[in-house]
């Protein structure tokens, strides 16, 4: 499933950072995840855990019930984006 940023965001920059997909930009007033970009770092990283979740201070990126995808869509998602 995609991320998304809750309200908790301080708009630090961290995950931006962190975020090899570019899903991840600036929104007024938290930054927002593009969950058509958000692979969860599926392809991107061998261990396939999402990069920018253990660098936000505030622990504001969550998981979004609302967009839920397997591992393998995640990474059909990576193919599509990189292709």
């Amino acid at each position: 499933m995609a991320l998304k940023i809750i309200e908790e965001c301080i708009a630090c920059d961290a995950c931006v950072e962190a975020c090899p997909s570019g899903a991840i930009s600036c929104a007024d007033p938290i930054y927002i995840i593009d969950v058509g970009l958000c692979t969860e770092c599926v392809g991107y990283k061998e261990d396939a855990k999402p990069s920018c979740m253990p660098v936000c201070p505030v622990e504001a990126i969550v998981y979004d019930e609302a967009h839920r995808e397997t591992s393998e869509q995640l990474l059909e998602k990576y193919k599509r984006n990189n292709s």
